[in-house]
């Protein structure tokens, strides 16, 4: 019986970390940007391309 009081208390010290780090992480504006990450990265190769061609130009 002892084993159930501990991973019940176990459980919810790990979902109460979680609530507080997500709360931190909403805080510190961590979900702000939702539409940008997205375009980013289906754009990603653009802009590698676009530094190699003006680092070759300035060579």
């Amino acid at each position: 019986m002892q084993i159930v009081f501990a991973l019940i208390f176990i459980s919810v010290g790990l979902a109460l970390f979680f609530l507080l780090s997500f709360l931190w992480a909403n805080k510190n504006g961590q979900f702000e940007d939702t539409y940008g990450p997205a375009h980013r990265m289906l754009f990603d190769n653009d802009d590698e391309l676009n530094n190699q061609k003006t680092e070759k130009k300035w060579k």
